[in-house]
């Protein structure tokens, strides 16, 4: 089962290096890490997405939350949250395509934030499902590079999933 894990860490020199450590010594991969500062500039929060059985992934959050460095450890699996990945697409449509490639951008709402002579760099965020949707759609247009952010996730206010 897939796990997106937020991990508040106080920002250190080689606390990431402790996290994922943690994770490759029990043999899992991390499958997106995205790590930025919070408004204390002290304090960065690591949101790690691996797959795994529950009862490990239970005792990878234990021992997280053992690490001197690691304020507050969730594992969203049971909290109703939001999820948003953001992508860039380069993208080299034939002339006669650049209409279609405007539109589908539009479509999934993604803004057009550079332009050259053969070439445009498309933004999109959302959720997995939607970025792997307009990838899909756009490759027989000719994508050129894409760079791809990791997961980044936060708790709805006060609501919990049932099983």
């Amino acid at each position: 089962m897939r796990h997106t894990i937020s991990v508040l860490v106080e920002n250190k020199f080689g606390v990431l290096s402790r996290i994922s450590g943690l994770f490759s010594g029990r043999g899992f991969n991390i499958e997106s890490l995205s790590v930025g500062e919070t408004i204390d500039p002290a304090v960065s929060l690591m949101t790690i997405v691996t797959s795994g059985d529950d009862r490990i992934v239970e005792q990878i959050t234990k021992q997280l939350n053992k690490l001197i460095d690691a304020i507050k450890v969730i594992d969203f699996i049971n909290i109703d949250h939001v999820e948003r990945e953001m992508i860039l697409v380069k993208i080299a449509p034939k002339k006669n395509d650049k209409t279609e490639v405007l539109k589908l951008a539009e479509i999934f709402r993604g803004r057009i934030v550079d332009s050259g002579a053969s070439t445009f760099t498309v933004q999109i965020t959302g959720n997995e499902s939607k970025i792997q949707a307009f990838i899909e759609l756009i490759k027989p247009y000719g994508i050129k590079e894409f760079v791809r952010t990791g997961k980044v996730a936060i708790a709805r206010e006060g609501i919990k999933k049932t099983k």
